[in-house]
Formats: C-alpha cells, sequence, structure tokens
C-alpha cells in the first residue's frame, strides 16, 4: 500500500490528482442520489440511469489509470478508443466487399498517427490524415480496379478516419504541446476538455429536461431544444471559468471563449453524429457501453470539441514557425 502511494505521489500532479479526485465525488453523489430516488420511488424504474452511472465509474476509472500510468499509456489508450470508434463506425456503415483489404490501410493509419503525436512531430501529425491518407486510400481503391459505389466508398473511409481517428487524437496531441502549463501539464489540459465536453452533454440534457420547449433540429435531434442548448452552454461556461485557474495557463478571457467552443462545439458534434445514426435508422451506434450505447455515442461530442480546444490552445500558447525570406 505505501508503495502504491509512493508510487501515486510522484507520479500525480496536484492539479490533477484535484481533479481526478472531484470527478469521482462527482460519480459518488450521483450514486447516492440515485439510491435515494430508489428508495423514496419504489415503483419508478431507474434501470436505464443506474447503468448510465455505472458505466460512468467503469469509463472513469479506465481514463484516470490510463492518464496517471505514463504518457505512453495514455497514448496508447487514446488510440484504443479511436481504434473502437473507427471499428463501430464502419460496423454501421456499409462497405463494398472490394474494399476489405483497403480497410486494413485505414486501420494501420491509427498507430501511425499517433505514433506522430509521441515522436512530438506536429507537422506529421496535422497532416497525415488529411493529406496522405486522403491521397492514399482512394489510390488503392483504384487499384482493385471497381468503380460502382466509388465515390460514397472513398468519403464514407475518409469521413470516418477524421472523424474518428484524426479528430479523437487531438486529445493525446494535447500531452506532448510544447507549452508551460503550470497547472497539470497535458493531463491537465485533458481533463480540463474531457470533463467540460462530457459535463456539457449532460447539462444540456438537464436543462433540456427541465425546461426544453422550442425545438433546434427536430428533424435531426427531436430532443435537443434551445433552453438545454443555452442553459448547458452557460453551465459549460461557467464551469470553465472556475476551472481554468486549477487546470489551465487559461486568464478570464480565455477560459471563457474556451467554455463557449467546448460548450457550443460539443452540441455540434452530438447532433452531427446524430444526423448520422438518423440516417442509418439507429437510435444508438452499439452496445458497447451499457446505459449509453456504443462508443461514437460518448466520443461524438469530443470530435468536435477535440480539434477546436487543441488549435485554440495552440493559437494562444504554442509554438509559432515563421519563414523568412
Amino acid at each position: 500500500m505505501n508503495a502504491a502511494l509512493a508510487f501515486l505521489r510522484d507520479r500525480l500532479d496536484p492539479a490533477v490528482a484535484w481533479a481526478l479526485g472531484g470527478i469521482f465525488s462527482l460519480l459518488v453523489v450521483a450514486t447516492l442520489a440515485v439510491w435515494l430516488l430508489g428508495r423514496w420511488q419504489p415503483q419508478a424504474d431507474f434501470t436505464e440511469l443506474r447503468l448510465r452511472i455505472r458505466t460512468w465509474w467503469v469509463m472513469a476509472a479506465v481514463f484516470a489509470v490510463a492518464l496517471v500510468l505514463s504518457r505512453k499509456v495514455s497514448l496508447v489508450f487514446f488510440a484504443f478508443v479511436s481504434f473502437l470508434a473507427l471499428k463501430e463506425y464502419l460496423s454501421l456503415i456499409p462497405t463494398r466487399r472490394a474494399d476489405r483489404g483497403v480497410l486494413f490501410w485505414a486501420y494501420l493509419a491509427i498507430p501511425v498517427q499517433y505514433l506522430w503525436i509521441g515522436m512530438g512531430w506536429y507537422g506529421m501529425f496535422i497532416v497525415f490524415i488529411p493529406v496522405y491518407a486522403f491521397l492514399f486510400l482512394p489510390m488503392r481503391m483504384v487499384l482493385i480496379g471497381e468503380t460502382e459505389g466509388f465515390l460514397r466508398a472513398a468519403g464514407t473511409l475518409h469521413w470516418g478516419l477524421m472523424a474518428m481517428v484524426f479528430a479523437i487524437s487531438h486529445v493525446a496531441a494535447l500531452l506532448v504541446l510544447p507549452i508551460a502549463n503550470p497547472h497539470g501539464g497535458g493531463p491537465g489540459l485533458v481533463l480540463y476538455l474531457v470533463f467540460l465536453t462530457q459535463f456539457n452533454d449532460v447539462a444540456q440534457y438537464l436543462w433540456g429536461k427541465a425546461l426544453g420547449r422550442h425545438k433546434v433540429i427536430p428533424k435531426v435531434s427531436p430532443n435537443k431544444t434551445w433552453e438545454g442548448l443555452l442553459g448547458g452552454a452557460a453551465t459549460t461556461l461557467l464551469l470553465a471559468w472556475l476551472l481554468a485557474p486549477r487546470l489551465t495557463p487559461f486568464d478570464t478571457v480565455q477560459s471563457l471563449q474556451a467554455g463557449l467552443i467546448l460548450g457550443l462545439g460539443g452540441f455540434v458534434g452530438d447532433v452531427v453524429i446524430s444526423a448520422l445514426k438518423r440516417d442509418l435508422g439507429i437510435k444508438d451506434s452499439g452496445t458497447l457501453l451499457p446505459g449509453h450505447g456504443g462508443i461514437l455515442d460518448r466520443v461524438d461530442s469530443l470530435s468536435y470539441t477535440a480539434p477546436l480546444f487543441f488549435h485554440f490552445v495552440w493559437y494562444l500558447y504554442g509554438p509559432l514557425t515563421t519563414i523568412v525570406r
């Protein structure tokens, strides 16, 4: 036990420890609240809510362990999340039999993308999938010689790589950003991004349930309301301001800007994946996460907030390269 505590003390930044403690405290409160609801309303069915919270415990624990152990473990964890997201996405989207071999190269892009992150090679990280994978995969498809459904197949595969691998990899890229963050370093920024993105989803849901009257995009997501969107975004804005001094180098204005990016970006990511699922005629993307659905149901918002937040931080604090002629 003493060895374990010493290990955690050496590994864990105080800001990160404080944030993780807050997350698990919230889960304790949520667990007690559901237990009390069950006692007060024994006739009501809270099975889905209980499943959601149990799954949150598992996800939070795995995420915390991956973040605490080492940077390499964290990179492998996020690469695995990208793999699961892409696999789930491709299981939902019809693919041509002729493209089975091409999918191998798409999956191979995942470890290569995270390799660039681990090497700290920003130039390759930022262009590998949008440029090289974009050019290479259609070439492999052409060499197969099958033209029927080519445009749909190429577009489907590249969109999946962009959303499930390139976008999500920006979370991991925060770990290696060459900036001075005295409040938890890279892990502090990751916690700030992931917690606010996930809490924004919950806040928009609760505000929508409590006050929702006016639909935002009824044909795409009938349960999304303006009250939920604005209430959730305002809550995220407040939390972004409160948490910034503990986890980020942001000043007041920057923290509010970050909160706005995460609040609105999370909503857009959510409804974009909702549009995808509605086009496919499904409610949830999978069953991997009891009470939540599939991996896509949890990383939908993150597919937008991660790249937006990363480049916001890079713009403010990242190194600038100037070519002088």
